[in-house]
């Protein structure tokens, strides 16, 4: 019998009875609750029609705001949810104040192109230039040649946490210290650290965090949050908002009044089925403490690691466990033949070209699933099993 407390969370996700589920950088496992909760606010629409507005919803994107806000170090009253990251962090751009002395974005390279898309096309529009700070490695991000780029005419500096190819944890507090004593602000993407990497906002000195409950906080699609420090929501005002930033949304008034706190970064009419959905997962990892979730992460992926040097496999991923994510990806010859077969075979993975073969063990993966995939995926090239997948359309996961 395990001594690990977190595999008691494993009755928690129905998947993980029939499927090695090591995909959570990517889609986590649904808990079990979610179909109670849909089936809740299909029963208030069915039964109150628009009066269920008065059941709470228009209080949920903030109410499940102050849910996650602990998973970031983060206060009540400053984190909002939004339908999705890039739209997040279109809402940030849209509140820069930009003039011809500041008027530069800093990115990296390896940041996650729905967000690259949004500063590169929609920023210049607005009188901004992006500069781009090149990988030389294409796995991390050096700090000091990001701070290089950072100075007097930075307005924002836009960077993930954890870069989503490789895993690699980025020195965003040093960053950030750097980029604000040049008076430059700081948005983070944190897709891929919340609910697997401590997150301390408050620590880190960011100005905006963006993220999002789909992947390692377990809850589902359409739902994602932006945290803004109160500094930012007093000064700040979003042009791309929508009647829920109101401070009088009811009043319907023909001017904007923006609402105070996180409210302002608010949109239109939230989604709700999505959002009764959202709040489950978060909870369980709050239970389960992402201080422990953190330390099996970590011994967890420096085991996949271990056995995928040992099989000759190309790893992708930091050895450094202190810049490690959740994730570890290795390639392989075949690659993405191999993960369809290891999909064929309930080994629930995924394959990114350039990085390989995505493995992301959570608090409810098993020691043994860890040695599994990396036991299949041999057997599978040993076997000549990844050929029945030749010229076949990948599964996207």
């Amino acid at each position: 019998m395990s001594n690990d407390p977190l595999l008691a969370f494993r009755a928690e996700f129905p998947i993980l009875e029939r499927s090695t589920y090591l995909v959570s950088n990517s889609l986590g496992a649904m808990p079990r609750s979610v179909p109670a909760k849909l089936a809740e606010y299909a029963e208030q629409w069915a039964t109150h029609g628009v009066r269920a507005w008065a059941k709470g919803w228009w209080e949920l994107p903030l109410a499940l705001g102050d849910e996650i806000a602990p998973l970031l170090g983060a206060a009540p009253g400053t984190v909002a949810m939004a339908p999705t990251v890039t739209f997040a962090q279109a809402v940030i751009l849209s509140a820069l104040k930009l003039t011809p002395q500041r008027n530069t974005i800093v990115m990296s390279a390896l940041d996650f192109p729905s967000v690259r898309y949004v500063y590169d096309e929609l920023a210049p529009r607005l009188g901004a230039r992006v500069v781009v700070v090149p990988s030389d490695d294409g796995v991390s991000i050096d700090a000091d040649r990001l701070c290089a780029a950072i100075d007097e005419r930075t307005a924002l500096v836009a960077i993930s946490h954890v870069l989503f190819k490789s895993a690699y944890i980025v020195d965003v507090a040093n960053i950030t210290a750097h980029a604000h004593r040049v008076g430059a602000l700081v948005s983070l993407d944190a897709y891929h650290s919340v609910g697997v990497v401590p997150v301390d906002v408050r620590a880190i000195g960011a100005d905006f965090l963006t993220g999002g409950v789909l992947k390692w906080l377990c809850g589902g699609p359409g739902g994602c949050f932006l945290y803004a420090s109160p500094a930012m929501s007093a000064a700040m005002e979003p042009t791309l908002t929508g009647w829920q930033a109101h401070a009088h949304p009811f009043a319907f008034e023909g001017e904007m009044e923006y609402a105070s706190g996180a409210a302002r970064w608010l949109g239109g009419t939230p989604v709700i089925p999505a959002l009764f959905a959202n709040g489950e997962g978060p909870r369980i990892v709050k239970r389960a403490g992402i201080e422990a979730i953190r330390a099996k992460s970590v011994k967890q992926t420096a085991r996949l690691v271990e056995l995928a040097d040992a099989r000759g496999y190309a790893v992708n991923a930091p050895r450094d466990p202190a810049r490690r994510g959740g994730t570890v990806a290795f390639d392989v010859p075949h690659g993405a033949e191999v993960a369809q077969a290891l999909l064929a075979r309930d080994v629930i993975i995924d394959y990114r070209r350039g990085a390989g073969i995505r493995v992301a063990p959570h608090f409810y993966t098993t020691d043994d699933e860890v040695e599994r995939v990396v036991a299949e995926t041999a057997s599978i090239l040993e076997s000549g099993a990844w050929k029945q997948f030749e010229g076949s359309r990948p599964t996207v996961t």
